[in-house]
Formats: structure tokens, sequence, C-alpha cells
């Protein structure tokens, strides 16, 4: 599965959603994580909703983003897009998360992270399994 992070240089989450200028975005499977693209050229320009539609769509493949902060709104825009906000409140290492995912993922995924598992699911390694 695609999990985006907003992150300012790949290792440490620590962007607000609404004012992250890039994605780093990884595929993740229960044995196997991979950083696939950084997506950056996102404009902190327009209103609210324009930077909110724009994040949400330059990461519409992926099952879930990691973010510090993220406001209501954004959070109910990307949970009808089937994109599942995970707020951190703090700086967190993006390896770190990872490999918590990982572990969940390998151990017994609750139901929510069993149904973005099969989000996006078109010629990755998540295919194989």
């Amino acid at each position: 599965m695609k999990v985006a992070f907003t992150t300012s240089t790949g290792e440490i989450i620590d962007q607000h959603f609404g004012q992250c200028h890039s994605f780093h975005v990884w595929e993740i499977a229960p044995d196997q994580a991979e950083a696939v693209a950084v997506v950056s050229g996102i404009t902190a320009e327009g209103d609210e909703e324009d930077r909110i539609s724009s994040r949400a769509e330059v990461i519409a493949d992926c099952a879930i983003v990691y973010t510090m902060q993220i406001g209501g709104p954004a959070a109910a825009k990307l949970v009808a897009r089937k994109i599942h906000p995970m707020k951190t409140n703090t700086e967190v290492p993006v390896a770190e998360v990872v490999a918590k995912l990982q572990e969940v993922l390998r151990v017994s995924p609750p139901p929510w992270l069993r149904k973005a598992m099969q989000k996006g699911s078109g010629g990755s390694f998540l295919d194989e399994e």
C-alpha cells in the first residue's frame, strides 16, 4: 500500500498537511518497504479549499497520510477520498512509523487498515502477497 508523509527532509514527519510543499511516498508491505516518490511543487497559494484539494489530488493513490498536524476540514476531505489521515502531533522519524506499520500489518491489521491495504493495488510488490 502507498503511504504519504509530510516531511521536509524525508526522514522526520515535521510538516502540517495544509502547509507542506511536498509528500514523500512509500510503498509498504508487511515484509518490504521502500520510498518510491517525492511529490513536490504543491502550491501554498489560493484559498484553503484549493490547497486541500491540490494536496489530496497528488496523494490520491495513497491509503494513508502521516502528518504532524491536520485541520478537521482537510481530514474530512481525505477520508471522503478514502485516504486515512494519521496525525503525529510531534516530530516522528519516518523509519519508526514505517517499522510500526509493518509490524501491525504482519500481526493483525485492524479492519480499517485491511481495507486501506486494498486501495490502489495495481502493479506493485504488494500484489504478490
